[in-house]
């Protein structure tokens, strides 16, 4: 699924639809605050729905919603889901994003 600022591979939606299967939660809220060792951090909470101004990227069985102000730093990015040797993840390509950190949950920007 995709909206013109932010994608969310069909990988993401599957794992989003199994976590939400078995919670009380409706969505995923992706978003950006301040913090992790490179200047900004992505976050991820299960929630009720969507706020009135959230971007919302519906799946069959699954919700992502972004708000307005984590938006603009999110801009090309997309949401998938990794199964690797190091772990079951969500990652975020994000094009804006000049460096990040060894985890990969935090990063800075252009």
């Amino acid at each position: 699924m995709t909206d013109a600022s932010f994608q969310v591979t069909d990988r993401a939606l599957t794992r989003v639809a199994k976590i939400l299967s078995s919670e009380e939660a409706r969505a995923l809220r992706v978003s950006v605050e301040g913090g992790g060792c490179s200047g900004f951090q992505y976050r991820y909470d299960l929630v009720d729905g969507p706020e009135a101004d959230d971007l919302v990227i519906e799946g069959e069985a699954a919700t992502v919603v972004v708000d307005p102000v984590s938006l603009p730093f999110l801009a090309g990015a997309e949401l998938d889901f990794v199964d690797d040797l190091m772990g079951q993840s969500f990652q975020i390509k994000n094009p804006n994003a000049q460096s990040s950190c060894g985890c990969g949950t935090s990063f800075s920007l252009l």
